[in-house]
């Protein structure tokens, strides 16, 4: 609730203040009101509507696309309450004297049409700006009922004060005013700050950062008013994670420095300048730093993994290459499908064919059931075909592959030997599968499980490695090359500018040196 009233009673009273020294500057001059009161109506209307409009567009959306529209509308309020704490930080001791200037030169322009439209610009203005970090803040409170209270309270508050100065009862320094709620804006717009970090993360937009850095449910206690103050109004959470923390000093740190360091303390020319090149300079050398420093996502070796009862694979291309009892076999995979395998998103590779094996040419009847296990094969009567069999041999196999970023995650070949007989008695062929006796089978393989496990637990670990280079790595050093090269073309325009202002002084002309008058 106070976070809100605060913002209601700042952005309230900046349109006030516009609304009240150009209604002021209108009774002085003779003028009537109607035409600014209209436009004023008008701009309060469309600040409601859009308002409006975002919180219902916000409503209707799916909870991930709820999440992003409130990562987008936090980042514009912190913009706003930025850029309004940065101007007032300079313009607001001047602020009524401009404002009557600027309406004495609409007066003579355009006359009230011109002020009024003056006046609906800069209500629709903070209206707007006041719609967007109301809602905002109203998302980010614990109590949406006592946040739209206290932004009520903030305006009608600003009103008041807006119409006591334009009825010359009120007297207000603005400067001490914007300094003192500044500080508080600051808190709150970093709160914001922490707050579109996370709904970003909860749409999926930040995915790294999200490691835990300390526990404050000591000090903002689910339930409690100390907690609804540090949780509620600052938007700080029991539980912040490393990339909210570094938001959050990230804003706070240089808006604090910037609008509240000492004015008399400020460097200015060539200490100015060598200021900014030294910060151009740290700048440069932290994004440098963090390139090199935040290590890369190593991925899982590509080398050969080993097999249960002996032997390796390895994936050479697209082919599946098996050592095995000292032979080689080559099996060319497919294009995968999206499946997991050990917790792990891979691409599944399956390959079904029939190969010829190596077998005796013919069979008793003892082999041939000893083959099917010890049973006799269904069709074979040992009285009308007591064999010898003529025996053909063949199997099916099925080999799979799961593979990711090049590597082998798990592997394995299911094979089924087929045996056929003829003769032997038989009017007709018969087809068993093999499952028992001393004869020859197509081999079978399967990478270890250990071997599973460690390859899945490095494709994890690379998996999460990535989204933390990228912001850590990548990400973050171009910031802050980018926000080193603005400092840098600051501190040149200002260095040239110091120089052309140096070459400007005019020459003082020579002192002459005056005779005097001799006395006779």
């Amino acid at each position: 609730m106070l976070a809100t009233l605060v913002i209601g009673l700042r952005e309230g009273l900046e349109a006030a203040l516009v609304v009240g020294i150009i209604a002021a500057f209108l009774r002085r001059n003779g003028r009537g009101l109607g035409a600014m009161w209209a436009g004023v109506a008008l701009a309060i209307a469309a600040s409601a509507a859009v308002g409006a409009a975002l919180w219902i567009l916000e409503s209707s959306l799916p909870q991930a696309q709820q999440e992003g529209l409130e990562t987008v509308i936090g980042a514009i309020a912190v913009v706003f309450v930025t850029g309004m704490l940065l101007w007032m930080n300079r313009h607001a001791r001047s602020m009524k004297k401009e404002l009557e200037s600027s309406a004495g030169a609409a007066l003579h322009d355009g006359g009230a049409v011109a002020l009024a439209v003056m006046a609906f610009l800069a209500v629709l203005k903070e209206g707007f700006e006041t719609s967007v970090f109301l809602l905002a803040t109203f998302r980010a409170a614990q109590s949406a009922g006592l946040a739209a209270t206290g932004a009520v309270l903030g305006i009608v508050i600003a009103v008041g004060i807006g119409y006591g100065v334009y009825a010359g009862g009120v007297r207000i320094d603005l400067g001490r005013f914007f300094r003192v709620t500044g500080a508080f804006l600051v808190l709150v717009a970093a709160g914001l700050v922490l707050t579109a970090v996370r709904t970003a993360h909860e749409a999926g937009w930040v995915l790294a950062g999200q490691q835990r850095t300390v526990d404050l449910g000591w000090l903002a206690p689910n339930g409690s008013v100390q907690g609804a103050l540090v949780t509620g109004m600052l938007g700080i959470p029991a539980d912040p994670r490393l990339i909210e923390v570094v938001a959050w000093l990230g804003y706070v740190v240089p808006v604090a420095l910037f609008v509240y360091w000492p004015a008399k303390h400020r460097p200015t020319g060539a200490a100015a300048v060598r200021l900014r090149w030294g910060l151009a300079a740290a700048l440069g050398a932290a994004a440098l730093v963090l390139a090199v420093a935040v290590p890369s996502a190593q991925q899982p070796s590509a080398a050969a993994r080993p097999l249960a009862g002996g032997g390796s694979v390895e994936l050479t291309g697209s082919a599946l290459v098996a050592h095995q009892g000292g032979a080689t076999d080559r099996t060319r995979l497919p294009v995968g499908t999206p499946s997991t395998r050990g917790g792990v998103p891979v691409q599944q590779r399956a390959v079904a064919a029939s190969t010829a094996v190596d077998g005796p040419s013919t069979m008793t009847l003892a082999q041939v059931t000893a083959a099917n296990g010890g049973r006799l094969p269904v069709g074979v009567d040992p009285a009308q075909d007591p064999g010898p069999f003529a025996a053909s041999w063949s199997a099916r196999t099925t080999t799979t592959a799961w593979t990711a970023d090049g590597s082998i995650v798990d592997a394995s070949r299911a094979s089924t030997t087929v045996l056929t007989i003829t003769g032997g008695g038989l009017t007709t062929a018969r087809a068993l599968t093999v499952t028992g006796g001393d004869v020859p089978r197509a081999a079978s393989w399967q990478v270890t499980a250990a071997s599973v496990a460690a390859t899945s637990a490095a494709l994890a670990d690379a998996a999460a490695a990535g989204p933390e280079h990228a912001l850590w790595g990548a990400a973050l050093p171009i910031a802050l090359l980018i926000a080193a090269a603005l400092v840098t073309l600051a501190a040149f325009r200002a260095q040239r500018r110091d120089r052309g202002a140096a070459t400007a002084i005019p020459t003082p002309a020579p002192r002459t040196r005056s005779t005097p008058y001799a006395v006779k």
